[in-house]
């Protein structure tokens, strides 16, 4: 996947947004004042506006662009027998979470926090999910006491844990199996999750033993599987073959006496992060897909989470300072690791412009570094970008999921602010954190007592 994970595009990143206004939720429109000058702009709104306003940094996310990619997704899977759960891992934010809600979107959760998001947003608790290895005892309760449409066990340690809770609480808890299809997707190391070697997931040999003692457990019922085979992928042929590979454990299930309803195909749905590269196709996919959902006479469950934000947002950033130590030039911004971790985690690729420019301008390389006190804060490195003094904006794209929900406060620097735009208005969604407030969690005289027994 080239310009995904740290490998250079043919082209500059500001040659890409004029060539392909829109994919990246932003265009380059003639600025007002400054013949030859171009402005970044998202809904109709200049981001400059954006910045001058609520300052920097900031997350911007474009309502109409998580509209757009929703409808694409839902026309794919119109002729299957499908329902999408958005990943609320990437993006959490409520105005975005209620967006996705007015659009019939349910939620796949990993989190008793998750839960409690999505629910304030308007998801049905029927169209929830809950994912993950380690749930805790008060996130399944909570859980139960929703009624979520299933909690997908990892395991045989986890059957027990709801089976005790689900016991405890006097309910029925609705399961499915998350299986490990030991699958390898083209992605990053990090984000592939359908290997042997990974944590999640029950082994393929072990699921129908594992599934013929949901059967028999009284508190729960048995309503599907499950699989996630890993992240940004563009390929549908291994989504295919991971139902494939599972079409075997259903019908043995089903031949104990499950009365399965679902299959939770998960997420990993890929996204363009230069211009190189083409949007996934997903009517393609569902080509591909569909046969083997058919095959399984189960309602197809999707996860999306990147597919659905990832291009829709943007950080932006304002420069510091320029400077060169002879060997390398530095591009200086506000914005650093802890507000986007992805390029530092993973050496992910996030295209990034001037938010005012000229079209056509002379580009050198540069690395985009933050102030935070760590050699791998960086957005980007050896960067072929405009010349840029200090003041200017830079908007750092595709940064609307794994951006915010990934976000700290290391070095003391308080939490980004995160903006909604729509159709020429915008709103704040999460105003900035102050330094008052990062303060205010710490307790200044601690009150020692003694602990434990003798």
């Amino acid at each position: 996947m080239p310009g995904s994970f740290g490998e250079k595009p043919t082209g500059t990143d500001t040659q890409a947004v004029f060539e392909h206004p829109g994919r990246f939720a932003v265009e380059y429109r003639p600025c007002r004042a400054g013949e030859g000058r171009y402005e970044l702009v998202m809904e109709g709104i200049p981001l400059r506006a954006v910045a001058d306003v609520v300052k920097t940094p900031t997350y911007a996310y474009a309502l109409g662009a998580v509209d757009a990619s929703i409808a694409r997704m839902q026309e794919a899977l119109a002729d299957l027998d499908a329902q999408i759960c958005y990943a609320v891992k990437a993006n959490d934010t409520h105005a975005i979470l209620a967006r996705i809600a007015a659009r019939g979107v349910g939620a796949d959760i990993v989190s008793g926090g998750e839960l409690a998001r999505v629910l304030r947003a308007g998801v049905r608790p029927k169209d929830v999910v809950f994912s993950g290895v380690g749930k805790r005892a008060d996130e399944i309760d909570a859980a139960l006491a929703a009624g979520i449409a299933s909690i997908n066990l990892e395991s045989a340690a986890e059957l027990d844990q709801v089976t005790a809770r689900a016991r405890a609480t006097g309910t029925t808890a609705r399961v499915s199996l998350r299986v490990n299809p030991r699958i390898r997707a083209d992605t990053h190391p990090y984000l592939a999750t359908g290997l042997a070697e990974a944590k999640f997931g029950v082994p393929l040999e072990e699921a129908v033993a594992l599934g013929r003692r949901c059967l028999a457990d009284p508190h729960l019922e048995l309503v599907g599987l499950a699989c996630h085979i890993g992240s940004q992928i563009f390929d549908a042929a291994p989504f295919a073959e991971s139902l494939e590979s599972l079409r075997g454990a259903a019908r043995a299930l089903a031949d104990a006496g499950a009365k399965l309803s679902r299959m939770d195909v998960g997420g990993g749905f890929a996204i363009p992060y230069t211009g190189d590269e083409a949007p996934m196709d997903l009517a393609a996919w569902a080509r591909t897909v569909g046969p083997a959902a058919r095959a399984l006479g189960l309602r197809l469950v999707v996860e999306p989470g990147r597919y659905l934000l990832g291009n829709a947002g943007v950080l932006l950033v304002r420069v510091l300072a320029c400077k060169t130590n002879g060997a390398r030039r530095f591009v200086v911004v506000d914005g650093a690791m802890n507000d986007l971790l992805r390029p530092a985690l993973y050496d992910a690729y996030h295209m990034i412009v001037p938010v005012e420019t000229t079209k056509g301008a002379l580009c050198r390389p540069v690395d985009v570094v933050g102030p935070v006190c760590e050699t791998g804060d960086f957005f980007a490195l050896r960067r072929p970008m405009p010349e840029v003094a200090a003041g200017d904006l830079l908007a750092v794209l595709s940064a609307g999921a794994y951006g915010a929900t990934m976000a700290s406060t290391y070095n003391t620097r308080p939490l980004p602010a995160e903006v909604v735009l729509d159709d020429g208005a915008a709103a704040v969604a999460r105003p900035r954190q102050t330094l008052s407030d990062l303060l205010a969690r710490d307790v200044l005289e601690p009150v020692f007592e003694p602990l434990g027994g003798p």
